[in-house]
């Protein structure tokens, strides 16, 4: 009995620390990347700096939403697959249920936050971002060698900003790594725990695969529209590389030729997206929403959410099991760590562009980004407050300017 409270009390525990960052992570993936490392290897401890940076490169691996799946994996080596559910549940409801209610009531929800708090909101990410890749550079770019591949990784990705050019640089120096780095047989290996078996890890990748052939095949030898956009929404989640962003365009494809949703709608939720903490997958559930097809509405929300999250399920469950033992490995190990450099350099990029590009245009909003980061960094502040006290601000300098 003390076994079983003690577990639920451990998924409550995960449930309500990501519905905290559900409600106050904004800025897009990125910054999410910077939240998580706040919370729970700085915070919490739950996973040391070398586990977290090996689950984002990870990550940055799988088709798919980063954040989300980072967020999917922390939960699992916390609380098992119940876990990784409460974990994706807290995180992912806040802005998917917004995202719902945006679609049952568009002109309502267009002046609930004024443009200078969500300006102060992308300042405060900018900040997010800096301390994440200060901290990680301080950890895993230790040496000339992995300064260099940071250093190359940042400006490849500044010079050709392509989601696939991400997935090249993780490589290229995953390959550096192997040439540049000899692993320590007595280093000692920071276990993350993975509570499902390689049987079920590899059956799991087998059914992501299957669905992902399968259900375009039934959804074009069928007239039942909820199968195609079922496969649509399957499709989009499963094979969108470089972050949440990169699914918008897919899914516009998706929906607007087909009539589904007008192009308007979908403009105005494309922007409303931009204004939410969280995954910017729950963007589905705009779409499900508003659908002209049917299931539309809180249903039609539901089951376009599910669509585009399972494959990040079924791939986070179905590869784990194999990565913890890819981890041990020696040669593996002189991999992760030019993969770990750049991941820092990828996330070095994503400082300047997106991140600083779409927040930082007066000396002003610099000196605010100044002060967030002083707050972060010596302060110590935890992010939510920052973000907290950052709303309140440019809702306050929104109704006096």
């Amino acid at each position: 009995m003390d076994t079983q409270a003690s577990s639920d009390s451990s998924l409550w525990e995960i449930f309500l620390v990501f519905l905290r960052l559900g409600c106050t992570s904004f800025g897009g993936p990125i910054a999410h990347l910077g939240y998580f490392r706040a919370e729970f290897v700085t915070h919490r401890r739950w996973l040391t700096e070398q586990s977290y940076a090996d689950v984002v490169a990870l990550a940055q691996f799988l088709p798919g939403p980063t954040s989300s799946q980072v967020g999917l994996a922390v939960g699992l080596s916390r609380g098992g697959v119940l876990g990784c559910f409460a974990a994706w549940v807290g995180f992912t409801l806040p802005s998917a249920l917004a995202m719902m209610l945006f679609g049952l009531s568009i002109t309502i929800w267009g002046n609930a936050i004024s443009s200078t708090a969500l300006h102060a909101l992308k300042i405060v990410a900018v900040a997010v971002v800096a301390q994440a890749v200060w901290g990680m550079a301080k950890t895993l770019c230790i040496g000339t060698a992995r300064k260099a591949i940071m250093a190359i990784a940042a400006c490849s990705l500044l010079i050709y900003p392509n989601p696939w050019g991400q997935v090249l640089v993780i490589i290229l120096s995953a390959i550096a790594g192997m040439v540049l780095f000899r692993a320590d047989a007595r280093r000692s290996h920071d276990r993350l725990q993975v509570p499902v078996s390689k049987l079920t890890g590899g059956v799991l990748l087998g059914l992501f695969l299957m669905l992902l052939i399968a259900l375009p095949i039934a959804a074009h030898s069928s007239s039942n529209e909820s199968l195609a956009v079922f496969s649509s929404f399957y499709q989009a989640g499963s094979l969108v590389f470089g972050g949440g962003h990169v699914i918008l365009p897919l899914l516009q494809t998706a929906v607007v030729p087909t009539g589904w949703v007008e192009n308007d709608i979908f403009l105005a939720g494309y922007g409303a997206a931009q204004a939410l903490p969280g995954p910017l997958f729950t963007f589905a559930a705009f779409l499900g929403t508003v659908m002209s097809v049917v299931p539309n509405g809180m249903t039609g929300a539901g089951m376009c959410l599910f669509a585009v999250f399972v494959p990040s399920f079924l791939l986070i469950l179905g590869t784990l099991p194999f990565w913890e033992e890819i981890r041990r490995n020696r040669k593996a190990q002189s991999a992760l760590g030019g993969v770990n450099a750049g991941v820092v350099g990828l996330l070095l990029a994503a400082l300047y562009d997106p991140v600083w590009t779409n927040a930082i245009y007066t000396p002003i909003d610099l000196g605010w980004t100044l002060l967030a980061f002083f707050c972060l960094h010596s302060l110590k502040a935890p992010p939510w407050l920052v973000v907290l006290m950052a709303t309140l601000i440019g809702l306050v300098s929104g109704m006096l300017f």
